[in-house]
């Protein structure tokens, strides 16, 4: 299906071009040592299933969390927009985009969506770019709505992704983020989990994926058949489910989480108060109940012009 390594990079020079190279090598070392796991090549898949349905959910749920009706006027930067979805939403929502990503497939796979919806766009630009690297975001210049969900966790250095993605949001700017919440001994295990599964042979990462979440999945389908709703399990699994209602796939969800290494997490608290210190409100989020995935919170840049 997808996607030839594609990557489009404006007004480029030898600067840019050389880091390019730099992050690519990092990614092939990381990925051949088994300490990364390759999240585009997994979003490259979720792309067969991509329909206008999981759009329109993917808008709706980013229209939620930043409290909006649309986003004309404004500028959106997706920091490690994997699959491009969260992009797409942004700019079919009216924001000038900008979309970067570390993993080279993820990159290919925003650049295809950039293709299919909203081709030669001067509005969308789609680059290569780490999260760990300040003069790269820094360069990128100042947002109204910076955007890293359930990415700033797999970088092998999460406060300092934090750190630097608060210097692209503008004054009065939101900054929304999930990440995932430490659930003490749970999460520990699941570290094990992802190591493990990056560790294998590449044939046995599917059979491994489904092995290790066959209780949670046991549990759930268990519940609902108590409940005289077996059907409603078997949805899930559907083209037409949408997981959390952000407009992603079931089984690419799962295989994300399973596989989804390097790994950190944080207290909310901890995260509330990392922000707070640097000048931030928080203006909404999603906590509680969550267990090991992920909370969500949208800050705003302190000042008298809002977003």
């Amino acid at each position: 299906m997808l996607v030839t390594h594609c990557l489009l990079i404006t007004e480029a020079g030898e600067d840019t071009l050389a880091s390019e190279t730099n992050y690519l090598d990092m990614h092939r070392a990381e990925v051949a040592q088994g300490t990364r796991f390759e999240f585009g090549e997994n979003w490259g898949r979720f792309l067969s299933v991509l329909n206008e349905d999981r759009i329109r959910q993917a808008e709706r749920s980013l229209a939620a969390m930043l409290e909006i009706q649309d986003l004309h006027g404004k500028t959106f930067l997706d920091i490690g927009s994997g699959s491009g979805l969260f992009s797409l939403a942004a700019r079919r929502l009216g924001a000038r985009a900008v979309s970067f990503d570390y993993d080279p497939s993820s990159v290919a796979c925003t650049a295809e969506l950039r293709r299919r919806y909203f081709v030669d766009d001067p509005d969308w630009t789609v680059i290569r770019g780490s999260a760990l690297d300040r003069d790269f975001v820094a360069s990128l210049k100042l947002f109204d709505i910076v955007y890293a969900w359930g990415v700033l966790h797999h970088t092998g250095e999460m406060w300092k992704g934090l750190e630097n993605a608060e210097i692209a949001v503008a004054p009065g700017g939101k900054l929304f983020i999930a990440i995932y919440n430490d659930a003490g001994t749970k999460s520990k295990r699941w570290l094990w989990v992802k190591k493990k599964y990056n560790q294998l042979p590449r044939f046995l990462r599917g059979p491994f994926a489904l092995l290790v979440s066959l209780p949670e999945e046991t549990k759930a389908f268990l519940r609902v058949l108590m409940t005289g709703r077996a059907s409603s399990y078997f949805r899930r699994w559907g083209s037409d489910y949408s997981v959390g209602r952000r407009g992603m796939s079931r089984w690419h969800d799962m295989v994300d989480w399973v596989g989804g290494y390097p790994y950190e997490y944080a207290k909310a608290e901890e995260i509330f108060d990392f922000y707070k210190h640097k000048g931030f409100s928080l203006t909404r989020m999603i906590c509680g109940n969550v267990g090991t995935g992920c909370n969500e919170f949208v800050f705003r840049r302190n000042r008298q012009d809002s977003l």
